[in-house]
């Protein structure tokens, strides 16, 4: 590292030029379309006291401001960040959880058993941030290092002993969870995402293994019916503990599960470590949730809430909000809305609205722009596969044209069972139109979310209230 002017004392550290407060550090780093030190006078006329950068941004910078160069700023910034609030990391409990799916309702499901179990617990992922039950937006399922250890530091100031995370393959990339250490690791699952990032299968799973480093963790608990999770698993480098839907070598497995009536879950027996036994009813939909179930449950025992006391919690357990989640204003079919966005989520997702109905299943589904367009031909497929009628419509085009997002999506084949609405609003009402007495509508990909961005503006639009919405309308 190279230092240009004196030494100065700083209050604060953030890579966001928007949110420098005066006395902060500003990290500049190299984004997507500009670079950080371009905004160099706008961060110092906020009161920012230096500047860390590379040297292409030091090169932009023309104030006499202090600076430090790195060639990696973007690899020091979390542990910057860590040093400078005293590693937080260090005071809490933490587990992250990486996967393609299942990463957001399995968090949820494990701060459920320790919410339950008396624990003042924290949460941080793509439906948002919790801190000791008080709730907050967040921008990225992971957030930058900088804002992830101010978060943390958060966390131990409302004497937070437990958190749970989620962890992107882009965060370990972008090495914003340095700084950052797990007691506990999970993996869930991998399946085709983010190649537009990561450019194949492999460079995404390797990605995923970084958490799987005692630079980061210190045990895991790893899904080995996946094969990526299997290979995870085999390679030990940090104590592994295994877990499986059905295969009773496993450390954590099902001995039995059995489906209730229809909506109401599954009757469990899952046999643990040292030959734990748990019993109960899981109220959860779909045979996915099972195994989200399965790890948050390991995850919770391993943690050390008590087998009996996880016994006792398992009938209170609830999905997390768009996944799987029903809409009911008094209509006479099934409706709900889930956030799957991979080909295999939709199968999943399908497979399960299947099971709920005994007539038709009406699915609208699109893809998101300036995303990976590999997938899109594949989402597409699944869809067509798991429904009855399929309505092919816009998610999140961002720069991208809806139009040609859905030609990849419905490719050069049609049928007399599927309808191509580039507007989602329309879609829903065409799908809502479309439903007769034990139908199930089901609306795919953005779950949660309540915005549609299109050309660089995020517009209100909440599925599950424009379903909502127009159930009434047509009613």
């Amino acid at each position: 590292a190279e230092l240009l002017g004196s030494d100065v004392e700083f209050t604060g550290v953030t890579l966001g030029s928007r949110t420098v407060a005066p006395g902060d550090l500003f990290i500049a780093l190299l984004g997507a379309k500009h670079h950080g030190a371009s905004f160099a006078s706008e961060v110092i006329a906020r009161g920012a006291v230096g500047i860390l950068t590379d040297p292409v941004g030091a090169a932009l910078i023309v104030s006499d401001i202090p600076m430090i160069i790195v060639n990696d700023p973007r690899a020091v910034a979390g542990l910057i960040a860590a040093w400078f609030f005293q590693n937080p990391f260090t005071s809490v409990d933490a587990v992250g959880i990486t996967g393609t799916n299942g990463k957001t309702t399995t968090a949820a499901l494990l701060e459920q058993i320790w919410r339950m179990d008396g624990r003042n617990t924290g949460f941080i992922g793509t439906i948002g941030i919790s801190i000791a039950a008080e709730n907050f937006d967040a921008t990225f399922t992971t957030p930058e290092g900088t804002d992830l250890q101010g978060i943390v530091a958060t966390m131990r100031e409302r004497h937070v002993r437990n958190l749970v995370m989620e962890v992107s393959s882009h965060a370990l990339s972008l090495h914003r969870l340095n700084g950052a250490h797990f007691t506990l690791v999970g993996f869930t699952n991998l399946s085709q995402d983010h190649l537009d990032y990561h450019g194949d299968m492999e460079q995404y799973f390797q990605a995923k293994t970084k958490l799987f480093t005692g630079e980061y963790a210190d045990k895991a608990i790893v899904n080995i019916d996946d094969p990526y999770g299997l290979r995870l698993y085999q390679s030990e480098v940090i104590p592994s503990i295994s877990y499986s839907r059905s295969n009773n070598r496993a450390d954590w497995y099902y001995q039995n599960f059995e489906s209730l009536e229809r909506g109401a879950g599954y009757q469990i027996a899952i046999r643990g470590t040292g030959g734990i036994l748990i019993e109960g009813r899981l109220p959860l939909l779909g045979l996915h949730n099972l195994d989200n179930a399965l790890l948050a449950i390991a995850l919770a025992v391993e943690s050390g809430v008590d087998p009996i006391a996880v016994a006792a919690i398992v009938r209170h357990l609830s999905a997390p909000i768009g996944r799987l989640e029903p809409v009911n204003v008094g209509q006479k079919f099934l409706a709900l809305v889930d956030y799957a966005h991979t080909p295999d989520a939709v199968s999943r997702a399908l497979a399960t609205a299947r099971t709920l109905t005994e007539g038709q299943v009406i699915a609208i589904l699109g893809c998101g722009g300036d995303r990976d367009r590999t997938k899109r031909p594949l989402m597409g497929n699944a869809l067509r596969a798991g429904s009855d009628f399929a309505i092919f419509t816009s998610d999140n085009p961002r720069s991208e044209d809806p139009l040609t997002i859905l030609s990849e999506m419905v490719g050069a084949t049609a049928s007399d069972h599927e309808i191509v609405e580039s507007d989602r609003r329309s879609a829903i009402a065409l799908a809502v139109a479309k439903a007769h007495v034990g139908d199930c509508v089901i609306i795919l990909g953005k779950g949660h979310e309540r915005g549609q961005e299109i050309n660089g503006v995020k517009y209100p639009f909440d599925d599950r209230i424009e379903l909502a919405r127009v159930i009434e309308d047509l009613s």
